[in-house]
């Protein structure tokens, strides 16, 4: 499984804007410097969030986008597969089409999709953004305290 641009930028955008909450807004060329996107892929992809439902926006001089809902209430796992879709890391273990193929029954690699998958799942499924923001500060403090060392 290999993530896109879109997906990555997606999880930036998103972890930006859970710094800003609950009060904060961001305008897009803000997060489009901080976090390094191209603008006009970044309003592409702010309008896939908002069609997702994990961003909002609004419009006047303290204006901009903010998360629809708490950090703590997204998971990586959401965002991943509403931008990507399934993540399955190999099609004849999406459900249903096991009868594709022939070797189905008797496959040990489909065996070891299926644990990839579940592993996968059980990581980013479990991982909120109130989590990654805590990371992130975390990696920031030690950057300090290595920099002073």
């Amino acid at each position: 499984m290999q993530i896109s641009h879109k997906t990555d930028y997606s999880l930036k955008i998103i972890l930006y804007l859970s710094s800003k909450y609950p009060d904060g807004t961001a305008q897009i060329k803000k997060i489009a410097s901080s976090q390094d996107i191209p603008r006009k892929f970044l309003e592409q992809v702010l309008l896939l969030l908002k069609k997702g439902g994990f961003v909002l926006s609004k419009q006047g001089p303290k204006g901009g986008y903010f998360l629809a809902k708490p950090p703590e209430e997204i998971l990586v796992g959401d965002v991943v597969r509403f931008v990507e879709g399934p993540i399955h890391p190999i099609s004849c273990i999406e459900p249903g089409l096991e009868e594709s193929c022939s070797f189905a029954s008797v496959c040990v690699f489909r065996d070891i999709w299926i644990d990839v998958e579940a592993a996968i799942s059980g990581i980013v499924d479990n991982i909120n953004f109130k989590d990654l923001l805590q990371r992130e500060q975390e990696k920031h403090r030690q950057m300090v305290l290595d920099y002073q060392i």
